[in-house]
């Protein structure tokens, strides 16, 4: 399910108790404030690529970078908010992230901003240097569908290897690929847009349990550190 990165502030009373595997924990403000950003976050993802879409098949290529730099930075912003059990699952969604950006920062100065797209059409192998950022989308979708069963969830998490894979490897035509993906930036707005009205609960999950797995953290850290300082 889901974790916060940054340490709650104190509770006040409008602040919900709930009972979690490892005791007591509560929703505060600043859950709230992470939980919204994360769901709006999503939701600009999807209306940038649903709007990028839309935009190069109705006027064409030329100045739709905006809408690839909302879907970065949009992105970016969802993973920063998103609660996730396992730290490392998280930093590697992260990392993905990253590296498609940097992908995509290596593409954009080689062919300009304006080539950007019509250069992954024609010439597939670019996907390779932007693939780990979708790869972090589809982690968000699996992320959803596994923590509430969304199908629109694993609509996302299996359109979009489908459609950029099958591209890649020349199944499909840019047609078929862009088709597919206009498919998975409705799914997912679809998703975003189910989400607004959940409990921030929902996607915070038991912190009782991220405070354990911190706990659990800190103290091997602390051993490691006095077996090192022990060693001869």
């Amino acid at each position: 399910m889901t974790s916060s990165l940054l340490p709650s502030p104190p509770s006040d009373e409008s602040d919900p108790v709930l009972e979690g595997v490892f005791g007591t924990f509560t929703i505060t403000r600043l859950d709230r404030r992470e939980v919204l950003g994360y769901r709006l976050s999503l939701l600009a993802v999807a209306v940038a690529q649903l709007a990028l879409l839309l935009q190069w098949r109705l006027i064409g290529p030329e100045r739709l970078w905006p809408w690839l730099v909302l879907m970065a930075v949009s992105l970016g912003l969802a993973l920063r908010w998103i609660h996730i059990y396992l730290l490392p699952l998280h930093r590697a969604l992260q990392l993905f992230w990253l590296l498609g950006c940097l992908g995509g920062g290596v593409l954009a100065l080689r062919v300009g901003p304006a080539r950007m797209l019509p250069a992954l059409a024609d010439q597939p192998l670019w996907i390779l240097a932007v693939g780990p950022f979708f790869a972090a989308l589809c982690g968000i979708g699996f992320k959803e569908f596994f923590c509430f069963r969304r199908p629109e969830a694993i609509g996302v998490t299996l359109l979009l290897p489908v459609a950029l894979l099958g591209r890649l490897v020349g199944l499909l035509d840019p047609a078929a690929t862009l088709r597919l993906l206009g498919l998975a930036g409705l799914l997912l707005l679809v998703l975003g847009l189910r989400k607004l009205p959940m409990p921030a609960a929902a996607d915070v999950g038991d912190k009782s349990v991220f405070d354990h797995l911190r706990q659990h953290r800190t103290a091997g850290q602390r051993a490691a550190a006095t077996t090192a300082g022990e060693a001869p």
